[in-house]
């Protein structure tokens, strides 16, 4: 019987032992825990995450990734774990089934024909159970017949008794070699569950030789604490290996979801700096749209007091002029042919000097609006030669206190001083009949200050209105420029004071 004894545990060996629904059927509850442990922490995380401020891309791998590597981690490890227990469990219980029934195959008569053991073959199988190397490794040993019954057990108060086939004693009579660890719950193992001890279970078919038939099972109880042992090593082992595999592969990709989190990080940092300075931008340009369109508006309505003040020059003065010569050509003196010579000279005089005197004021008028060449002009000629039209025109003198800056100038900007100058000059002339007119330049901390002044009477700065045609026009043509306009007035006096910059804007 050893040979198929032998064979019959190749089988049991390369087959397999328990199929791999018994592994999945062993493993099922360490299955089921780690399940319900892995919905127990995704639900703590989850109220975690729900109770807490927003988490960064590499706290949230942390947790969740964490989570997930040590679910996984159990479960990988507890398959293993099962796999190695059940594959050296079966190498164990193999080679054991095998040293057993070679010391036993040669007591036992051919079960086939004998259903019953004789009293000399149960002498035998004490002798041989109870003494030697084979005693000593086996706590217990059954020799069990298809129905149940208990042909001989080394707990000789078992034998002739029969019970029920338990799913291993059945399994092992369908030819398969069944093999646990530590599990004896048999109704029959009463005394194996007593000893304390760790048991390696086994149930080994016997086979007919001539025919390979299973003619009968042992059952035995081996006492596996170098087993236990070994089996706690492997598990170790199993265990360390899985554990080490996940966490390394844990730190790798934790080190890339960080690095991947701070390019993150400095990506939104920097676009949130972008944000900030395109909304600062975008409410600047509302801003300026702003106050560009209410200088626009500003500027019509000086325009319109431009040309206003422009014709009521032209109609005060050239008009005023030429209708009075119109008139004197209608004179009677004129008209009649018996009139006097002289008096006819003399009419003709005054219509000349009224024509004269129109046409001098159209010219003045013209020279008031039309710019000199300005592009190379120097700003302290450029305010002495508005200074002098000034004088020319109003007959009044203009001191003049400048210091040539040679700073660079925008055309725009040599065009408001011009306008500055001549307008403050001209409401000086106008408001204190020019008395004690004075200009003055300079540059001071960067930029070119220039000031207009007179000694008259000045003036109540409340009294006079916001759109005012003089001073809202010099304010919005120097403020148009990025520079600051200023009016002191007093009895003793009333200075304009405008400050540049000589890097300015070039509007024109």
């Amino acid at each position: 019987m050893s040979a198929p004894m032998a064979e019959l545990h190749r089988d049991a060996d390369h087959s397999g032992g328990p199929p791999l629904a018994g592994i999945v059927s062993a493993g099922r509850t360490a299955w089921l825990s780690a399940w319900q442990a892995f919905r127990r922490r995704v639900r703590w995380v989850a109220e975690l995450l729900g109770r807490s401020a927003p988490q960064s891309l590499a706290a949230q791998f942390m947790i969740a990734g964490g989570l997930v590597s040590f679910v996984t981690m159990t479960l990988v490890g507890a398959v293993v774990a099962n796999v190695i227990e059940d594959g050296v469990t079966r190498n164990a219980a193999a080679a054991t089934a095998l040293y057993v029934d070679s010391v036993i195959a040669p007591i036992l008569p051919d079960m086939q024909k004998s259903e019953f053991l004789t009293e000399p073959v149960r002498h035998a199988l004490d002798e041989t159970l109870g003494q030697g190397a084979l005693g000593k490794r086996l706590l217990s040993f059954r020799l069990w017949r298809r129905d149940g019954t208990v042909l001989y057990s080394k707990n000789g108060a078992l034998t002739g008794k029969r019970f029920d086939p338990n799913p291993s004693l059945q399994r092992a009579f369908a030819g398969t070699l069944v093999a646990t660890f530590d599990q004896v719950d048999d109704a029959e193992s009463e005394a194996e569950r007593d000893s304390g001890q760790p048991l390696l279970e086994i149930y080994a078919p016997v086979l007919q030789p001539w025919s390979g038939q299973v003619v009968a099972v042992t059952e035995f109880y081996e006492i596996a604490t170098e087993f236990k042992r070994t089996l706690f090593y492997a598990r170790l082992w199993a265990w360390l290996a899985v554990a080490c595999a996940t966490l390394a592969l844990y730190l790798l990709l934790s080190t890339i979801v960080f690095r991947g989190s701070r390019i993150i990080a400095s990506q939104s940092a920097a676009l949130s700096s972008r944000v900030e300075e395109l909304s600062e931008l975008l409410a600047q340009n509302k801003s300026l749209r702003g106050r560009i369109q209410r200088a626009s508006e500003r500027v019509v309505a000086l325009n319109e007091g431009y040309l206003r003040r422009l014709g009521a020059d032209l109609h005060d003065g050239p008009a005023q002029l030429v209708a009075l010569a119109a008139m004197k050509l209608d004179d009677p003196v004129l008209i009649a042919a018996n009139s006097p010579s002289e008096d006819r000279k003399r009419e003709i005089g005054d219509i000349r000097l009224s024509l004269d005197d129109a046409l001098a004021e159209i010219r003045s008028i013209c020279g008031g609006l039309i710019l000199p060449h300005i592009e190379t002009v120097q700003t302290a000629e450029l305010i002495t030669h508005a200074a002098r039209a000034h004088e020319h025109r109003t007959g009044t003198k203009v001191r003049l206190a400048l210091s040539d800056p040679q700073a660079p100038l925008s055309v725009s900007g040599k065009i408001c001083i011009y306008r500055f100058v001549q307008e403050a000059l001209s409401n000086s002339y106008r408001h204190a009949g020019g008395v004690g007119q004075a200009v003055s330049s300079a540059l001071n901390a960067g930029r070119i200050v220039v000031e207009v002044s007179d000694t008259g009477p000045g003036f109540d700065l409340g009294q006079i209105r916001r759109d005012a045609l003089g001073l809202a026009g010099l304010r919005e043509r120097v403020k148009s420029l990025g520079g600051s306009f200023a009016v002191e007035t007093s009895r003793g006096g009333t200075t304009l004071k405008m400050v540049l910059k000589p890097d300015g804007p070039d509007i024109s």
